[in-house]
């Protein structure tokens, strides 16, 4: 099968198509004929290096496809059935072996596209706002990178649920994207973006931040918390916050900080079917909307990941084999 292997660490030009032979699945596995692999941010940690990861690795760790066999255990699946995945390794592939613990499956009005990047990104979504800080109907929340994926998604659930959204960007047409998803209010980054933030809180500042870009805005987001507000560090799009004093949360207002990781948020079976069910339900029937901002042919995945790396991206996007 044609699949994506990377040999070393580096940049994007270390993603490399090649051939590689098929998955062999294990008796709790299904083979999957893959549709579509979401690209996700994590993907670049680990090919730098920044999580570690033993190389030689097929990356990506999402997707969507149609089983293509079934392991002699397997009850809960059958060959034909469409499923998606975010955390079955080697997912840049024409075939995966996803364990059956992992597979949830897709309803027919779910396209191929929307699937393969709709799991990780949504499940974010989820546990950031059900789960780590649950905003009441009124309050007030900031989330950065307002056009991203996950950004998009968290900013239609909490407008949803009659919660203010403030969000941050880039460009004016990121603005109209985050304008469409229910941001109330759509800031640009910049020194001064904590003193706007209270401007548009009476003062008061936001009850939680949801910070997905890391170095460049964890200043910023601790600023802009009101007392016992808390920051949601769940990625660092532009790099690791530095370790920083903790005795800082007390005079800033009792803060509170957590750095959450979806692992953690779908524990079990039935922790990882809530999420996902919520998520495939609402996409399903039209209350959530999931962008697909570029789908790539597999062999591109250095471009998708160059393209995400400079946020010329907007919502989701994908390699298509």
């Amino acid at each position: 099968m044609r699949a994506i292997q990377v040999s070393e660490h580096g940049g994007p030009e270390v993603l490399v198509a090649t051939e590689v032979d098929d998955p062999v699945i294990g008796p709790n596995q299904l083979l999957v004929d893959t549709e579509a692999a979401g690209v996700n941010f994590i993907d670049t940690y680990i090919r730098t290096g920044t999580y570690p990861q033993p190389v030689p690795y097929i990356p990506g760790s999402e997707g969507t496809g149609v089983v293509a066999a079934v392991g002699a255990e397997v009850t809960d699946f059958t060959v034909g059935d469409r499923v998606a995945w975010a955390a079955a390794p080697g997912s840049y592939a024409e075939r995966v072996a996803v364990d059956t613990a992992v597979a949830v499956a897709v309803p027919d009005r779910v396209p191929a596209a929307v699937a393969a990047s709709a799991l990780l990104q949504g499940m974010t979504a989820h546990y950031l706002i059900e789960s780590v800080y649950k905003p009441a109907p009124g309050e007030t929340i900031l989330v950065h990178a307002g056009a991203g994926g996950v950004g998009l998604l968290l900013t239609q659930l909490a407008a949803a649920r009659d919660i203010r959204v403030i969000t941050t960007v880039s460009t004016d047409a990121k603005e109209e994207l985050s304008r469409e998803a229910g941001a109330t209010h759509v800031l640009r980054y910049g020194d001064d973006l904590a003193q706007r933030v209270r401007e548009l809180t009476a003062g008061e500042g936001v009850a939680a931040v949801y910070d997905g870009v890391g170095a460049a805005t964890f200043e910023a987001s601790l600023a802009s918390l009101r007392i016992r507000g808390m920051l949601a560090l769940f990625g660092a799009a532009s790099g690791q916050v530095p370790p920083f004093d903790l005795q800082r949360l007390n005079p800033a207002g009792s803060l509170f900080v957590t750095r959450p990781t979806l692992a953690h948020y779908t524990r079990d079976r039935a922790e990882l079917t809530w999420r996902a069910g919520d998520v495939m339900n609402a996409i399903a029937d039209g209350t959530l909307r999931v962008r697909i901002g570029a789908e790539y042919p597999l062999a591109e995945a250095a471009q998708a990941h160059r393209d995400l790396q400079a946020r010329k991206t907007t919502g989701s996007i994908v390699l298509v084999p």
